[in-house]
């Protein structure tokens, strides 16, 4: 079985203008069963039903955590493809024994580009074809890890947090070797397939960074810690804080396409 969208992707990619980050919680030890049922048999179905499957991870501090990342065309688009797919064979048939590896599933943000251009540009990645038992031909281990922070924001001031993250943070981040994958805010429009919930009250910021190795980002950390203007910028952003930012470290799993090209914004 070979993914549809390993030659060529949609030109759209980098434009989506809704994603989910998803954060299942498993039942111990079964982390891998999930993630070979999903690489192995999940993603065709559901971009054949118009989405797309940006990235599946391991979370390196919680080892029952699976996080992934799907992109949709818009609202209507997401109702339409997420019916497509729950609705169809493929699902129907992997459905018991992905749900059978799972505690909870409903930990979702619904979330948009924080601005223009701030989505994935998966140019160049392609997936390993996979064998007739869903295992890719060449398994080489990828490099590197992609770290997720999430900020709490105040209603109301996620574009102005955006903006000033643009402006001011991400030149100091990227100066320190960060390689700035995506930025996202929360998408609000009522969720247009209510059968999978998303966290619709949150007022959040997330920005998506690589690294070549956990090593290299703790290097990053201590750089920024001792940074006046990094320093300066979350004093400032501090009242606009509901709750400590969210920090996920995360290895890409093989058959995730970020990971795959070393994504950096324009």
């Amino acid at each position: 079985m070979n993914m549809p969208l390993n030659a060529t992707l949609k030109s759209a990619v980098r434009a989506s203008p809704v994603v989910e980050l998803r954060q299942y919680t498993l039942k111990p030890g079964q982390r891998d069963t999930l993630i070979d049922i999903f690489d192995g048999k999940l993603i065709e179905g559901q971009e054949d039903a118009g989405m797309t499957i940006i990235g599946q991870f391991r979370d390196l501090d919680r080892p029952d955590m699976f996080v992934w990342m799907r992109g949709f065309d818009g609202m209507v688009a997401r109702k339409n493809a997420l019916a497509d797919f729950y609705g169809g064979p493929v699902w129907a048939a992997h459905s018991h024994a992905a749900n059978a590896t799972m505690i909870d599933s409903d930990d979702v943000l619904l979330l948009k580009p924080a601005w223009p251009g701030a989505g994935f540009d998966l140019t160049g990645a392609r997936r390993p074809s996979l064998a007739t038992d869903g295992k890719p031909l060449q398994n080489k281990p990828l490099t590197g890890i992609v770290v997720i922070e999430i900020h709490h924001l105040q209603p109301g001031t996620e574009a102005d947090f955006a903006n000033r993250f643009e402006t001011e943070t991400v030149p100091l981040m990227t100066a320190q070797g960060a390689r700035l994958l995506a930025a996202f805010a929360t998408e609000h429009a009522e969720n247009s397939f209510p059968r999978l919930p998303v966290r619709a009250d949150e007022n959040v910021f997330m920005s998506v960074t690589g690294f070549d190795s956990a090593e290299a980002h703790a290097r990053h950390k201590a750089a920024l810690a001792v940074s006046p203007a990094w320093r300066d910028f979350w004093q400032a952003a501090q009242p606009g804080l509901t709750k400590p930012t969210e920090t996920l470290r995360l290895s890409p799993t093989s058959q995730s396409l970020v990971g795959r090209v070393r994504l950096q914004m324009p």
